[in-house]
């Protein structure tokens, strides 16, 4: 297949082949193939025992530190919850019965003060009843005149709130005259 050129000797053609198989396959080749091949797996057993797996070890050493450094420091603040808890428990309990005694001696304090001045006030004399109930109807009027005071205020802002206008005095202290009578 090869041809030659007329005077300059140069092969247009390539040649078909080595001469033999698959280099790896060759068996002239076999000792210089397994001597390089030791080589290669010494020298990446060294990088790899000597540099990358130290390496990869200091860092699984460090997460697992850091892993068991928080779960000692939630466990600690767990502890110091629960121990809090339990004190605010005690303390709530305990104020809660000192404010139960508290109340019992206070109701019985006003008990007691509400029984005397029941007896004091039984033995005034009549005139002494007289002026207070005169004195009663006169508050008891001042507070219902502030009552409907109140009151009409309240009604005008919310009709003024419901319909956006400010109703008239007047008419609004009508109905609220109304609606305490009835």
């Amino acid at each position: 297949m090869a041809e030659k050129s007329h005077g300059t000797g140069a092969h247009t053609g390539a040649d078909g082949g080595h001469g033999g198989g698959f280099p790896p396959f060759e068996s002239s080749t076999f000792a210089s193939q397994l001597v390089s091949l030791v080589i290669a797996f010494v020298a990446l057993y060294v990088i790899v025992s000597r540099i990358a797996l130290p390496r990869v070890e200091s860092v699984i050493d460090a997460r697992q530190n850091a892993i068991e450094g928080d779960l000692a420091a939630a466990q600690k603040l767990k502890d110091e919850s629960d121990a809090a808890l339990k004190a605010y428990e005690t303390e709530l309990a305990s104020a809660r019965s000192r404010a139960q005694a508290i109340g019992n001696e206070t109701r019985e304090k006003l008990n007691a003060a509400a029984e005397a001045e029941r007896k004091t006030l039984e033995d005034q004399l009549a005139t002494k009843l007289a002026a207070a109930e005169k004195q009663i109807a006169a508050t008891r009027e001042a507070a219902m005149s502030n009552v409907r005071g109140i009151a009409a205020d309240a009604a005008g802002a919310i009709v003024q709130r419901l319909t956006g206008e400010l109703p008239d005095k007047k008419t609004v202290s009508k109905a609220v005259d109304a609606s305490l009578k009835g």
